[in-house]
């Protein structure tokens, strides 16, 4: 009876990806005399007792995107190192830091969230000023002298903005191009120049000669190589690689470990339900046509190999259905969908 429980339970994450990938939670953490966490659903639900810098600040986050964002998360600290530890076992998506947060504690923050994702699982991501990480789960917004209005802003003041914008964007959409239209001008800089910036990792709006857009929606990751393809510089194939692994895995620990035989059909049925899960994002145009999960043949043989198991002597069959104790070695096969951001189109005249 294990199939239509697991089965269930992952048909449902599925069903709801696209409303929860519309409307992110954005984490806040500034610096100010009323220390403690607060949900906002809203900008009237500002506290009144922060200064205006910070209650302002919080605000630009409800601009949101495409989408509005699904709530904020303020973490009001004496310092960053409490504030971190106050955020971890917190429920969001993005991270900022104070509006006139130092290198020093961008840093900080960048190596936090580094450790979340490398090594707790915890796929969270955070938008930091002219913060060169090489990392995918930090943004790099790099623009200074925002001007809005008679107001001028930094990077490091419009990070919230940043944030509410990403976690507004639709998981189908990329903030490529995004137009925001409370901006009025940014520094100008030739395209040449605006290509090297997103080259180096660095997430900027430009003024285009009419308005004020994002320029492309990337991360602050430059490196690639055999475990980081280039798809990891974006920040909507980013977006749904964490979505796809927070699902399974919270699935997983709640509906499944622990409560079945590790035996190959109680396998299959998880295979099944995985299976149904990433089909459904594919109809809802987040994966492409393909996808395929099974047994992962290759970590199965080498723990067997490793058992003193002559494997060598098994048919694939024997293989699949052996005896694995506590472990479940599976391995699905998909290519996230991208959002269409290049379009050449040649003119025969």
């Amino acid at each position: 009876m294990g199939l239509p429980n697991i089965l269930i339970e992952f048909k449902s994450k599925a069903s709801t990806a696209i409303k929860r990938g519309d409307r992110g939670i954005v984490a806040i953490i500034i610096i100010d005399t009323e220390v403690g966490v607060t949900k906002l659903e809203d900008a009237t639900q500002v506290p009144k007792g922060l200064t205006e810098e910070n209650k302002a600040y919080i605000e630009r986050t409800f601009l949101g995107g495409i989408k509005p964002v699904k709530g904020v998360v303020l973490i009001v600290t004496d310092t960053i190192e409490n504030g971190l530890n106050t955020l971890e076992p917190l429920k969001f998506d993005y991270v900022v830091g104070p509006h006139d947060i130092t290198a020093e504690n961008a840093t900080k923050i960048a190596n936090f969230i580094k450790g979340l994702r490398d090594n707790k699982g915890i796929k969270v991501k955070a938008i930091l000023p002219n913060t060169k990480a090489d990392h995918e789960g930090i943004i790099n917004f790099t623009t200074d002298n925002i001007e809005v209005g008679k107001a001028t802003f930094t990077a490091a003041q419009y990070c919230s903005r940043i944030a509410g914008l990403l976690a507004g964007t639709p998981l189908q959409q990329s903030a490529t191009y995004y137009h925001l239209s409370e901006v009025d001008d940014v520094p100008k800089f030739i395209k040449s120049d605006l290509d090297k910036k997103i080259d180096a990792g660095e997430f900027i709006i430009f003024h285009d000669g009419e308005k004020v857009k994002v320029g492309r929606a990337v991360n602050s990751l430059t490196t690639v190589g055999a475990t980081k393809s280039e798809d990891y510089k974006s920040i909507k194939i980013v977006d749904i690689m964490d979505l796809i692994y927070s699902d399974i895995r919270r699935t997983c620990e709640d509906s499944y470990i622990g409560k079945f035989a590790n035996n190959y059909d109680n396998k299959c049925n998880l295979i099944v339900s995985i299976q149904a899960y990433l089909e459904a994002l594919r109809n809802d145009e987040l994966l492409d046509e393909n996808i395929t999960t099974g047994i992962d043949m290759e970590a199965q043989i080498n723990y067997l190999k490793g058992k003193g198991q002559l494997v060598d002597d098994m048919s694939e069959k024997e293989i699949k259905e052996a005896n694995t104790q506590t472990f479940v070695f599976l391995a699905s096969n998909f290519k996230i969908l991208n959002a269409i951001e290049d379009i050449k189109i040649n003119f025969n005249i």
